[in-house]
């Protein structure tokens, strides 16, 4: 994308309507929807119903959800960071109308779920921000969130799945070891979910 280029500004509402007009075959990839999140940012204060803190860890907060995706805000205190994981063979789509967040990413060398163990190399780590948002490869889908420290700055980002999911594997790079967890909101439409 040319650094000149500004994004369009819509309303998370208009978000959703201009994600229910993309067909099912594009999420089976990640060009088109890229391409759209490359064209296009969310206002932040429509994101207020969505929005939700907690010092101890990172908030999911669903937004929409359809049988070919579901939109999640995930709310990133300064220093906060996700799992090493996956998305269960589903494509994904981040941008980041509030703040910053890098994104590490990693090869898997080798997993062997069933006895817990995996070997993990880094490839590289990239930089998500309002106007650069990115798509999780295919080919090499295992990655962490991380809203460093030195940031110094709240984060929120918009998580796209081309299929609903509730259960990821996670990764130890450290320890070489792997398992499969439970995935759930914290709020869902704009409500408190309580497990």
């Amino acid at each position: 994308m040319s650094t000149n280029t500004v994004p369009r500004l819509l309303s998370i509402q208009n978000f959703v309507s201009e994600l229910h007009k993309f067909p099912e075959a594009g999420f089976s990839h990640t060009g088109e929807i890229l391409a759209f999140l490359e064209q296009t940012t969310v206002a932040p204060d429509t994101l207020v119903p969505y929005i939700c803190w907690d010092r101890q860890h990172y908030t999911r907060n669903l937004i929409d959800k359809t049988p070919l995706y579901e939109l999640i805000a995930i709310c990133w205190e300064v220093g906060q960071i996700s799992s090493v994981h996956n998305h269960r063979d589903q494509n994904c789509w981040m941008s980041v109308p509030i703040g910053r967040l890098q994104v590490e990413n990693f090869h898997l060398v080798s997993q062997d779920l069933n006895g817990g163990r995996c070997q993990l190399t880094p490839t590289d780590t990239v930089e998500m921000n309002p106007t650069r948002p990115c798509a999780v490869d295919p080919a090499d889908p295992v990655h962490r969130v991380v809203n460093p420290k030195h940031f110094a700055e709240r984060a929120v980002s918009l998580h796209i799945y081309s299929r609903p999911f509730d259960t990821c594997v996670v990764y130890s790079p450290e320890q070489g070891t792997c398992g499969v967890i439970d995935l759930h909101y914290t709020t869902a439409f704009g409500k408190p979910v309580h497990d």
